[in-house]
Formats: C-alpha cells, sequence, structure tokens
C-alpha cells in the first residue's frame, strides 16, 4: 500500500463521492414517493393504478439495475428522448427502488389493525385524514428497518452509473485501475468512502427506528 498515492487519489474520490451522494440522494427521494404511491393504490385497490402497480413492482424488482440503466441512457435515445446521465441514474434508482420501497410501504400499512380504521371513521376523520393522522404513524414505525434497508440498498446499487461514464465512486476507482494499476490504493479509497456513506446512514436509521418504537 502506498500512502502517497492514497493521498493523491483522495480529492477525486471526494468528488466522486459527491456525485454519488447526488444521484443517491435524489434516487432515494423518489422512490419514497413512488412506493408510497404505488402502496396506497394498491391498499385502496384504486382502479387502473392498482393493477398497474403490481406490473410495476414485478418489474422494478425482478429485472437486473443495470439493464434498467442501459435501457434509459441508450434505449430511450431510439425514441427520441435523451436524458443526461445524471438523470438516467437518478430515475434508474427510482425505479429500482420504488418497487421496494412500495413492498415496505404495502407491508407496513397492511398491518395497522383495521380497528384504527374504524375509530377514525367513527370519530368523523375523512379517508385522507385517517391515512395521514392514524394510519400512516403507526405504519412507519413497522416500515422504518426495511426502508431503511433499502436506502442502504440503493446507495450500493448506485456503483451502476459507472456503466454510463458517470463519474462515480466505483468508475474513478476503475479508471485509477485502468490506468495506474494502482488496485490496492483505489481498492481501499473505495472501500472507505462508501463506509463514510452508508455508516451514518445505517446509524440514522437506528435512531429513527428506536423513536419511532418509544412513540408507539
Amino acid at each position: 500500500m502506498n500512502w502517497e498515492l492514497v493521498g493523491e487519489y483522495v480529492p477525486l474520490f471526494a468528488e466522486a463521492a459527491r456525485v454519488t451522494l447526488f444521484v443517491s440522494a435524489g434516487g432515494v427521494v423518489c422512490a419514497l414517493l413512488v412506493g408510497l404511491v404505488v402502496a396506497v393504490a394498491r391498499l385502496w385497490h384504486v382502479p387502473v393504478l392498482s393493477q398497474v402497480g403490481v406490473a410495476y413492482v414485478e418489474i422494478a424488482r425482478n429485472t437486473p439495475s443495470l439493464v434498467q440503466l442501459f435501457f434509459l441512457y441508450f434505449g430511450l435515445p431510439k425514441v427520441g428522448i435523451l436524458l443526461s446521465p445524471e438523470v438516467c441514474a437518478i430515475v434508474c434508482l427510482a425505479f429500482l427502488g420504488g418497487g421496494y420501497m412500495a413492498e415496505a410501504f404495502r407491508s407496513a400499512l397492511e398491518s395497522v389493525p383495521p380497528i384504527q380504521h374504524e375509530s377514525a371513521q367513527v370519530l368523523g376523520l375523512t379517508r385522507p385524514q385517517t391515512f395521514t393522522r392514524v394510519v400512516l404513524p403507526q405504519a412507519m414505525a413497522q416500515a422504518t428497518p426495511a426502508l431503511v434497508a433499502n436506502v442502504v440498498f440503493l446507495v450500493k446499487e448506485s456503483s451502476v452509473v459507472s456503466g454510463i461514464a458517470l463519474a462515480d465512486l466505483m468508475y474513478v476507482a476503475k479508471d485509477i485501475i485502468g490506468q495506474s494499476y494502482d488496485t490496492a490504493e483505489a481498492l481501499f479509497l473505495l472501500v472507505v468512502f462508501y463506509a463514510v456513506i452508508l455508516v451514518p446512514i445505517s446509524a440514522l436509521g437506528s435512531v429513527v427506528e428506536r423513536r419511532f418504537a418509544d412513540g408507539r
């Protein structure tokens, strides 16, 4: 291990970490929104949307993320839709993650006892009010562990964006290895930077999980 080289490569990995965080954050936020909408549509049996949601979850969870990314980046231009690498990366993570988030939300929402819905209706709450004030807060306590696991999964899956030459952590590591053959140094920094990103996310998730559990 050449520590001087490690020091030289740190700025490159720091910039790559910014790219990884950007696309990961965008993908995670969009995946959470998509997952919640799909879960609610299936829970409420919304016509058409419920069936579309089922099909979407199956496609998102059962096709490789790299295939999804290549479809967006190389396939859509064939029909006149051009997206930047950053947008493709975020949409890919949102599409992939939305399927997993939807199942986490759906399972948690279905775990709320029916008596909670009935009690809220007796008190005069509308369906949206029942959902936002009664059902969703209880469901979040159940969904938090799965949601945190999915967030970590999506950040790790962001490494596939190197396949479309987006300069994330994986791309920079492969570039250094290919050009300079400094394999040990590149892989060391790759592991360190992913750990710096993911360990705080896991720790924060544990804190949120405990708070939800204490508030039940």
